[in-house]
């Protein structure tokens, strides 16, 4: 066991990302030279922004001096060969399908994954046609197929919740499949769109060297239920999957899910989602802002990022997936749907900076909507993203878009400034077609942003419709002991497209409670 101090440092960008700068300032702490500093291990690093021209960066750290070198991560992941124990379907290879069948694996059961999109080298031709103005796959795209829609995203793994399971766990299956060491200790980790697809692949990898199988290509049908119990899936090219517990890991843009679901009575209930657009700055103009600095970040400063919310008539108005140093994507997943959504890669390099900007819906704000019930919400993203497909120009990715300011204060913009949206984008006056409680909320909302990040309501910046896939507008309710179905039993429901998690970490962790409390059953 190697022995080191461990303390805490307040530096400068330039120390904390200069290597001889920062042994001077741990030499100058423990009162060593730096030569005798043999390893630096960053625990956690924050940065403070706070005061005006005056960054700061907190590190916690493990110094070893003296000859030691720190320990090599012991990852708690102990995998056994599962290929003749009994089988768990999963339905969906998403981060909670996918987190759930390393989980099962470690805990002595078969996964069984079905997955309607194709495996991640497949899904990137797919994915650059769409881009290309040549077509949407409507089973293989930015949220459907292996990893799903975290695997062509920024890959945040910064969670709020705390409740819900060890996130930490998470983090360290991430690193043992191949994400960067400064997911373990930065305030906000993110892996990025250029490196998750060889992380995914190498978890298929070890889900399938174990035993476990997973079947691309194909899609849920419907369940198997007898007597309130689930017996089975059935798919698309009507073959029986015959289980006794399944995990439905399908994600919140899987519409013919619910759809099914709702036909085969199981049971739904409506929960708050938000909906709005993309809006998309210069990133330098960000950087400034945020480091209140005209320089903007300087040569040691990541890009930089923002987080905001406001109360507008008894709603919130809120920014969604910040995605510094980014990009905007096509993130539709059926024909006649015009829907956006952000991504990055690990640099964050890109000169934009994109975010979500969307309005908090409730149940009760779709009175227009009541016939259809607990589907309401489907309904009204359906009309939504209906609306910006064909005020841009859907059939090819072409998204409606409008300068911010020109938004705000209802005026139609006569040109668009260049933007990292690949398909390209048409002039389209979104105040004038957007329903008017999100339009008016957001039109305040953009307001109040201003005032706290001066100069962020700008012509230079523009939105781009739509953001519609927060959340879903539905969750399939379960038990909070067994985390079954309150019905069905042997249904799981389980991450974002449930209703029970909201992003890669948190849809992670509850994969992985599914599996526990699937495994404990079977010793009971």
């Amino acid at each position: 066991m190697a022995s080191y101090k461990n303390i805490q440092l307040v530096v400068t960008p330039k120390q904390a990302a200069v290597l001889s700068d920062l042994k001077e300032q741990v030499g100058n702490n423990l009162r060593v030279q730096p030569s005798q500093i043999d390893e630096i291990q960053i625990v956690k690093k924050s940065i403070d922004a706070r005061k005006r021209n005056e960054i700061k960066i907190n590190l916690t750290l493990n110094v070893y001096t003296q000859g030691t070198q720190s320990d090599k991560i012991e990852y708690p992941f102990h995998y056994q060969d599962v290929s003749n124990k009994q089988p768990v379907l999963i339905i969906g290879a998403g981060p909670a399908g996918l987190f759930a069948a390393l989980r099962l694996i470690e805990l002595g059961l078969k996964p069984i994954i079905i997955e309607r999109g194709k495996m991640v080298s497949d899904r990137k031709k797919d994915i650059a046609l769409l881009n290309r103005r040549e077509g949407l796959n409507t089973e293989s795209n930015y949220c459907f197929g292996e990893g799903g829609a975290g695997t062509f995203s920024d890959g945040k793994l910064f969670t709020r919740s705390k409740k819900k399971g060890d996130c930490s766990r998470i983090l360290l299956n991430f690193h043992q499949h191949g994400a960067q060491d400064t997911i373990l200790y930065e305030a906000h980790p993110h892996i990025g769109t250029d490196k998750l697809p060889i992380i995914i692949k190498n978890m298929r990898e070890t889900i399938l060297n174990h035993g476990g199988e997973i079947h691309f290509e194909t899609k849920f049908s419907e369940l198997i239920i007898e007597k309130d119990s689930v017996k089975g899936v059935r798919t698309s090219d009507g073959k029986e999957w015959l289980t006794e517990n399944v995990i439905l890991a399908t994600g919140h843009s899987a519409r013919d899910v619910y759809n099914t679901l709702y036909r085969q009575g199981v049971e739904l209930e409506s929960k708050g989602f938000a909906m709005g657009v993309r809006v998309e700055h210069q990133q330098s103009l960000i950087d400034k802002i945020q480091y209140h600095s005209k320089d903007g970040r300087g040569n040691y400063l990541p890009a930089a990022t923002y987080n905001l919310v406001t109360q507008v008539n008894g709603r919130g108005v809120y920014s969604f997936c910040m995605c510094p140093g980014g990009f905007i994507v096509p993130a539709s997943t059926g024909l006649g749907e015009g829907v956006v959504n952000g991504m990055s890669s690990s640099l964050r390099n890109s000169k934009y900076a994109n975010s979500g900007i969307v309005v908090e819906i409730r149940p009760e704000d779709l009175l227009d909507y009541k016939q259809y019930g607990v589907m309401a919400g489907l309904k009204f993203q359906e009309e939504y993203e209906r609306l910006s497909y064909e005020n841009g120009e859907g059939e090819k990715a072409i998204a409606p878009a409008q300068r911010l300011k020109d938004f705000v204060f209802g005026k139609a913009s006569t040109d668009l400034p260049a933007t990292s949206y690949l398909p390209g984008i048409k002039l389209s006056a979104m105040h004038e077609w957007m329903p008017e409680f999100i339009r008016e909320r957001m039109q305040e909302g953009f307001k109040a942003f201003d005032q706290k990040m001066h100069g962020f309501l700008t012509n230079d910046a523009i939105i781009i419709g739509v953001e519609s896939r927060t959340s879903s507008p539905i969750r399939i309710p379960r038990d909070q002991e067994s985390l079954e179905h309150i019905r069905i039993k042997g249904l799981y429901p389980c991450g974002e497209g449930a209703g029970y998690a909201g992003g890669i970490t948190s849809s992670a962790v509850d994969g992985e409670r599914c599996a526990e409390m699937i495994a404990a059953k079977q010793i009971h």
